[in-house]
């Protein structure tokens, strides 16, 4: 067996033993993980910064900086202490949980009670989801210094308006949803935080492999100065490269699918297959900050940058069993042929036939 079959084999042994079976899909509050106390020795044997082992991005700063805050990078000690209180008080395990940004924009906005955005079903109650981690930043973007996200294009912003239009209306078929909802994945760059969040990293001399605990995406980044694959190849996470500036990893990724519309990222709106995603992962004791670049000027009128501090834990990644649970699918299409007077007898009676 050669060498490259020899790593290939490497890689793929390090991705399958990464995961624990897990019957629940998120940490409960009562299971919050807990920050390595100790570091990794900070080079591999090889002479590589050291990026191995798991990381959790449980930051509550939001993404981009909000209203209330314009003009202001960085909060005071004492606003921070406060905002950790409210949202301690907020989300206690009794009432709605909060997802994304929502938790910071609560204990800003919100201080007297959280109502979930759902009026009819409600939410997860807050016992389930992690607690998140506050910091003096009031935006995760650095540029541009606003803290906001570029304007779209002219170009961009007509096709954005199409969709969100094409949204309202019942789905013709599973196509119609989006690709994080039918569980094929929440594409690049991922912001979300406290739920599923997790990443582990795993390194060799040439590669270096990142697999995502939400829909268990494995990325494998070769470093041995490789080209590009034929643009004409396109792949939901991009063609990626690696190289090492100083200390930190600098993974070049371009070859992406067209996700602009199709919900795979919490963005607002993901960039198109012109995106250029340019990443940065620094350590700096036990947080690995993340740092990432996007250029894309068929969708944004200029390039902007995001830094998220992941922080190491002593676990391992879960089962992210997406497919397996996704019972919302089959509610959501019967819902909508029930809205159009088809009953689910004829829909089933349609797919029977449709099989033999």
């Amino acid at each position: 067996m050669n060498r490259r079959a020899l790593l290939s084999l490497s890689i793929l042994t390090a991705v399958a033993t990464a995961f624990v079976p897990a019957s629940a899909q998120t940490r409960s509050g009562g299971d919050t993980p807990k920050p390595a106390t100790t570091a990794n020795a900070q080079k591999t044997p090889w002479g590589h910064p050291d990026l191995q082992g798991v990381w959790a991005n449980n930051a509550a700063t939001p993404l981009e900086r909000p209203k209330e805050l314009e003009g202001r990078a960085l909060l005071t000690d004492e606003e921070v202490a406060n905002l950790k209180a409210v949202a301690g008080r907020l989300f206690n395990g009794n009432g709605d949980a909060a997802f994304g940004d929502s938790v910071f924009l609560a204990a800003l906005r919100t201080p007297k009670g959280y109502t979930s955005s759902d009026g009819q079903t409600g939410n997860y109650n807050s016992f389930w989801v992690i607690s998140r981690e506050f910091d003096n930043r009031t935006s995760l973007i650095t540029d541009p210094s606003d803290g906001k996200i570029p304007p779209m294009t002219p170009d961009a912003a007509k096709r954005a308006a199409e969709v969100a239009a094409k949204r309202r209306e019942a789905p013709a078929g599973p196509e119609s949803l989006t690709l994080s909802l039918r569980c094929i994945s929440f594409g690049l760059p991922n912001t979300f935080a406290g739920y599923n969040s997790t990443y582990q990293i795993v390194q060799t001399p040439d590669t270096v492999v990142i697999l995502t605990e939400m829909i268990h995406d494995a990325r494998i980044i070769p470093l041995d100065g490789r080209p590009h694959i034929d643009s004409n190849i396109r792949q939901w996470l991009g063609d990626s490269r690696g190289h090492w500036e100083g200390d930190a990893l600098v993974v070049d990724t371009t070859n992406f699918v067209d996700q602009s519309f199709n919900g795979v990222s919490p963005l607002r709106v993901n960039g198109d297959q012109n995106m250029h995603l340019i990443e940065r992962f620094t350590r700096v004791g036990n947080s690995l900050q993340y740092a990432f670049t996007i250029d894309d000027p068929t969708m944004w009128t200029r390039q902007w940058t995001a830094m998220i501090p992941l922080q190491r834990i002593q676990e391992s990644l879960y089962e992210y069993a997406c497919h397996e649970g996704n019972i919302s699918m089959g509610g959501i299409l019967r819902g909508a042929r029930a809205n159009e007077g088809v009953s689910i007898g004829e829909l089933e009676e349609g797919a029977r036939r449709g099989s033999q």
